[in-house]
């Protein structure tokens, strides 16, 4: 657990009252990876003040985005299934079309926390080896589905990132019970599993930190909170992140150390 040495300066009140009491004070950030997304998770990170920035992307994945900070795209490499380089070429494509970066987020929220002396922590499970399990599972119905879906994204790209994001903020609750009755082994997998063992790596590093960044996709953030041990958690939504009026409002909560917006 890290002491206040090096950081008597700060007079965030979020990070000091974190350091009082023995429960961990988590700020869950829901993001869209491929939108541009660095700065408002930087700055979040930096006036947070963590001991520890936990970031949704295995070893194997985040040693690659470390290693390769100035790669414009993602190479899926041997064994990766036709699911997993269809979500990567989609998520490069896409990605540009917004002028980011595929996990230019985690990249921003891991330098800060760097900088700040928090400690890093991947919580994700094997992603090729996770989508190549989905696409082993899929009925060929569901497998059909998925190719049509790919198909029409190929022609709206960023527009149906942006229309699939704001559809999704208006009514989650909706929205999953759509991609469940679509997608069930997509979701089950790609989702409810790793929301499980995503929540479960939180609650691990809970117990030797005081004072949490986790940032994660936006669609697991709900589903790794239910299952978060210590209720002292604050959430930023993608939607947050996206709107310039809300990310302000989002900018003087975490200034403030505010537990709400």
């Amino acid at each position: 657990m890290r002491t206040t040495a090096g950081i008597s300066g700060t007079t965030n009140p979020f990070f000091l009252f974190s350091l009082l009491i023995s429960v961990c004070m988590i700020t869950v950030i829901g993001t869209g990876h491929v939108f541009d997304l660095a700065e408002p998770v930087a700055f979040i990170v930096q006036h947070t003040w963590p001991d520890a920035v936990l970031i949704e992307l295995d070893k194997s994945r985040y040693d690659y985005l470390m290693n390769h900070q100035d790669a414009e795209s993602h190479d899926p490499g041997k064994g990766a299934s036709v699911m997993y380089r269809q979500a990567s070429k989609y998520q490069d494509r896409v990605a540009q079309a917004h002028g980011a970066k595929v996990g230019g987020e985690f990249l921003a929220a891991v330098n800060m926390g760097k900088l700040q002396g928090a400690e890093i922590i991947p919580i994700d499970t094997n992603a090729m080896q996770v989508m190549n399990e989905v696409w082993e599972e899929m009925s060929f119905s569901e497998k059909m589905r998925y190719r049509l879906s790919g198909i029409g994204d190929l022609f709206r790209g960023g527009a149906s990132a942006e229309a699939t994001q704001s559809r999704f903020a208006r009514d989650e609750e909706a929205y999953m019970a759509d991609m469940r009755r679509r997608y069930p082994t997509l979701v089950r997998k790609l989702i409810d599993e790793r929301n499980a063992y995503m929540a479960e790596q939180i609650n691990k590093a809970a117990l030797t930190h005081s004072n949490m960044v986790v940032v994660v996709g936006d669609g697991h953030v709900e589903g790794i909170c239910a299952l978060l041990e210590d209720p002292t958690v604050r959430k930023i939504r993608l939607a947050d992140l996206m709107d310039e009026e809300r990310m302000n409002a989002v900018r003087r909560m975490v200034y403030n150390g505010d537990e709400k917006i």
